[in-house]
């Protein structure tokens, strides 16, 4: 297990940065514990890298859903809080990059499931449009057409943060 972190540790991180907008110790932690829990169940179909990446991105998902995750956002929404702590630009800017990414996934997180799962290994796990043909054994065609078509729901959704 210990050479599957080491291996493993930067795109882990970078997966978890780029969907929580931070890094989360507790997050990465239960990434590796799950991975230890489902490691009988990893079949050789694919690499393992995509296979480690696809439960962080589960994992993360997880944590979006999950009670602490609402324990920090009502923390963070709090206005007396708020108030007392001097945000500095930078600060300010991180605050706003952390909610962009929740308000961005919680957008992909609600399309539909074939949708969905196309754009998380096209834009997540940078799968090309071939990989993911092989992975699903649709056509290629079929494959840009679902992405294309996620791009214009999210595009909609996502409309109001162009202007922020």
């Amino acid at each position: 297990m210990k050479k599957i972190i080491e291996e493993n540790r930067s795109r882990v991180r970078a997966i978890i940065k780029k969907l929580t907008g931070s890094y989360n110790d507790d997050i990465e932690q239960d990434v590796y514990i799950k991975t230890w829990r489902n490691l009988g169940n990893y079949q050789e179909n694919g690499k393992f890298k995509q296979w480690i990446s696809a439960l962080t991105v589960n994992v993360c998902r997880d944590y979006f859903r999950s009670r602490q995750h609402k324990m920090d956002e009502a923390q963070l929404n709090d206005e007396d809080v708020l108030a007392a702590v001097s945000v500095s630009g930078k600060q300010e800017e991180l605050l706003d990059a952390k909610q962009r990414q929740k308000i961005i996934l919680k957008a992909v997180d609600s399309l539909p499931r074939k949708m969905r799962q196309v754009v998380i290994w096209f834009e997540f796990e940078e799968l090309s449009y071939e990989q993911i043909s092989k992975k699903t054994g649709l056509p290629v065609g079929t494959i840009k057409s679902r992405l294309f078509n996620a791009r214009k729901i999210l595009s909609e959704k996502l409309n109001f943060l162009r202007g922020e």
